[in-house]
């Protein structure tokens, strides 16, 4: 399985830090962050309510 990250879409490598979270305002979809997202504050938005974080 291949993660990918919410923010840039971009596939995150096996071993890559990543951050997983489900959405903080439905608690359905898992997030996940690439460390450079995260870095950069680069927003991630939920597929399911639409849902928008830093």
């Amino acid at each position: 399985m291949v993660n990918v990250c919410t923010s840039c879409n971009r596939d995150i490598p096996q071993g890559e830090i990543v951050v997983k979270f489900l959405c903080p305002n439905c608690g359905e979809v898992e997030i996940l962050r690439c460390a450079k997202c995260r870095r950069l504050s680069n927003p991630y938005r939920c597929s399911k309510c639409g849902f928008t974080g830093p």
